[in-house]
């Protein structure tokens, strides 16, 4: 964990804009709406030449707070006031004394390392246990301090989170890491999301410190911290240290783009007038006006985030150059100071979202608008209560101790069988992410499967019919959507509805859909293998890898083909059942129709097979044979144009029919067999049977059936309906021809 030179990583005129807690406003602008409130000072950065000295002159009197953590003390007491010091006190004590003799690169004492990582715990609000394991957190690896020491000295918690950072330091993310370690090793940590917070920060500052590495090791670190650790910074919602990692590592992977994007800042900086300030004063006076207290807040864009929008607009305005903060008391200014915007500016539609009402899955919560002037001038705002920003800042950080006491029952409730301790506080995904690492049936697919979810950086909400919403990377579908709803129990998803219209399972879900999932009852339901290629979320991957890796796939022949289309799938030649001589095929249709003309043989027209009572009419054909048609089919007015007499035809006596029904179905295992049972359950006589080949995982089946009483055929459509994977049946009803 050395971060090796303190040298800063580029002598530019312009720095990345800091985004922790203490500088992160440096150069905004603020201003008090309504009446003045208390705002906190900006604090430093830390002072190494001070800690230096400090450092090298020894440890402090007992019982009397060193000089050397007074700003770590200063920082922790603006979030917590009533913080027992003491044990930070004796923290640095023993870490002084433990790492005293070691050097870094730079030449400065090794405690500047701890030192600094703690500092930018304590500005994010991290309580006092978190701040006492920082401190200590290369004592177990690189001295003769041992967890037992630590545990004594400091208390469980403490040593449950030094060892959990010691592993971590221990794991290769590179290209050549071992999966199975680094599962090992999030195992051990993540249960506790301080351990992964201590680590985010002793990467941030060696990343500081990285100037006078070789290039190719800066080049190496910066491509880990870039491909693992800012996705998982963004994941537990740690935006302060996740955009000051962005800059770091962009000045070092991309240093021509960097060095471009420092220039765009400083020609900015260098020209008469400021937009968004002048934006500013008019969103400030519309918020007077309507009596609301609020904070306004110039945000300047960090490196990376004027990248991004350079390359996605083109040459940048003054106004794209920050964002506007607007901070309020409470939920309800929020939607208020949104009012008054969109009422009294010219709103920018498109970019409102709404993460109050829908958090993010990293606990983020703000309302995003824009504004425009006359001009043309667009500027972004963000609307959020001073908790939220700080939530927004710090994540998981700002969450406070997940540990502290609490009642018995609680207790009870935060620990599985085992004792093993269960954060209350742990984001969805890290809870999600420990889930898939037990489900994974082998290492490599978890660790292919971690990568893929890391590399995914936006998120969409879908909502279900319930009113709750789901989580999902961008380009989800409806397998992922199943998936994050039921887990395993998606095996048995048929189908969907997105926005009320039926879809398949392979759609592509965007922000804002409602989906509703379409179960089947049928326990034998399996995924298909196809549905590997629409599943995106690790959920639905090693769910489906895992039942696929427990249920081989029989070898392929003509029994396997046979079966398969059988079941809807896609081999070959559909299967049909062909009337023979005995069947009710071969039975004339001349008993239960009545012609008004003698001597004329009757069929039943197969376009829209007419069964009593339906309304018909008749046409003679060749061959003194007249065609009995539904007066609502489109071959009536074929027969009409083509000249055909039309032929008066009734029902007669008879009450048996024969019709051709369609059953449109979601692809699923053993759906013919099932159809064709709920058909003979009902009594009724199958004359033939067409399966066509499964389209978009839906599949046609077409059933000509003798009923014995044509009022049984609700009843039969109904049946067939309930079938799981059933969503439509209804009376073939061909479409006729063009006409000239």
């Amino acid at each position: 964990m050395s971060a090796e030179a303190t040298n800063p990583l580029t002598p530019a005129p312009v720095t990345p804009p800091s985004t922790h807690s203490g500088s992160h406003e440096r150069g905004s602008t603020h201003e008090q709406v309504g009446p003045p409130a208390h705002r906190r000072k900006g604090r430093p950065r830390i002072d190494l030449r001070r800690h230096v000295r400090a450092a090298l002159l020894g440890t402090a009197a007992r019982d009397r707070l060193p000089d050397a953590i007074s700003h770590v003390v200063e920082a922790h007491r603006a979030h917590h006031p009533d913080a027992d010091l003491e044990p930070l006190r004796r923290a640095y004590v023993l870490a002084e004394s433990s790492h005293r003799g070691q050097m870094r690169k730079s030449g400065e004492p090794y405690i500047t390392h701890p030192l600094a990582v703690t500092l930018i715990l304590a500005e994010l609000g991290a309580e006092t246990t978190t701040l006492t394991a920082s401190l200590l957190h290369d004592t177990v690896e690189d001295t003769d301090v041992t967890l037992d020491q630590v545990g004594t000295e400091f208390g469980e918690e403490v040593r449950y989170l030094v060892d959990g950072v010691t592993k971590l330091e221990k794991v290769d993310y590179g290209a050549a890491a071992e999966p199975e370690t680094f599962r090992k090793m999030l195992v051990a940590t993540g249960n506790d999301v301080r351990v992964m917070s201590i680590k985010l920060a002793d990467r941030l500052h060696n990343m500081r410190t990285l100037g006078v590495m070789r290039p190719e090791k800066q080049e190496r670190i910066a491509k880990v911290t870039k491909d693992f650790l800012i996705p998982l910074a963004e994941r537990l919602g740690v935006q302060v240290l996740k955009t000051e990692l962005e800059d770091l590592v962009f000045a070092i992977l991309h240093p021509e783009e960097y060095e471009h994007t420092r220039e765009l800042i400083v020609d900015n900086a260098a020209h008469g007038g400021d937009p968004l300030a002048e934006i500013a004063d008019e969103v400030r006076g519309v918020l007077r006006e309507a009596g609301i207290q609020a904070e306004v807040v110039i945000r300047p864009r960090h490196f990376v985030s004027v990248h991004r929008v350079s390359r996605k607009r083109g040459p940048l305005r003054g106004a794209d150059f920050g964002r506007l903060l607007v901070l309020v008391n409470e939920d309800a200014d929020c939607y208020a100071v949104l009012g008054e915007l969109h009422t009294c500016l010219t709103p920018v539609v498109s970019e409102f979202k709404d993460f109050i009402a829908v958090p993010k899955f990293n606990l983020y919560q703000s309302l995003h608008t824009a504004v425009a002037r006359a001009d043309g001038e667009v500027a972004e705002v963000l609307i959020r209560t001073h908790q939220m920003h700080k939530v927004a800042e710090a994540g998981v950080i700002a969450l406070g101790n997940p540990y502290a006491p609490p009642s018995e029952a609680v207790a009870l409730e935060q620990s599985d069988g085992d004792g093993e301790r269960v954060d209350p506080t742990r984001p969805g995904w890290l809870s999600r992410l420990l889930d898939w690492q037990e489900a994974a049936p082998d290492t490599d697919i978890f660790w292919s499967t971690l990568r893929e979810d890391l590399a995914q950086d936006r998120e969409i909400t879908v909502f279900r019919p319930d009113g709750g919403t789901l989580g999902l990377p961008e380009g989800a579908s409806c397998v992922d959507a199943a998936y994050a709803q039921y887990g395993e129990d998606a095996h048995a998803c048929i189908g969907a509805r997105v926005n009320g219209r039926l879809a398949t399972l392979s759609t592509v879900l965007k922000d804002g859909d409602t989906v509703q999932l379409l179960m089947g009852q049928d326990p034998a339901s399996e995924p298909s293998r196809e549905w590997l290629d629409h599943a995106h979320t690790p959920a639905a991957r090693i769910a489906i890898q895992r039942w696929l890796a427990t249920h081989p796939s029989p070898d392929d022949g003509a029994a396997g083909e046979s079966r398969t289309a059988a079941e809807g799938r896609p081999a070959g030649d559909a299967p049909s059942a062909r009337p023979t001589p005995d069947t009710p095929a071969a039975r004339s249709a001349s008993d239960s129709v009545a012609v008004d003309q003698p001597g004329a043989s009757v069929r039943l027209a197969g376009c829209c097979t007419p069964v009593p009572p339906d309304e018909v009419t008749g046409f003679a054909v060749r061959g003194g044979v007249v065609t009995v048609h539904r007066v609502e089919c489109a071959g009536v007015e074929r027969m009409k144009s083509a000249g055909r007499a039309e032929v008066g035809v009734s029902w007669g006596d008879t009450t048996e029919c024969r019709v051709t029904l369609v059953a449109e179905s979601f692809q699923r295992p053993h759906l013919m067999a099932d159809l064709t049972e709920a058909i003979a359950l009902e009594g009724v006589e199958i004359v033939s049977a067409m399966v066509e080949p499964p389209t978009q995982q839906r599949v046609r089946h077409t059933y000509t059936v003798q009923l014995p009483d044509a009022a049984h055929l609700p009843a039969l459509m109904r049946a067939m309906r309930n079938v799981a994977g059933v969503y439509d049946v209804g009376r073939t009803q061909h479409q006729a021809p063009a006409t000239p």
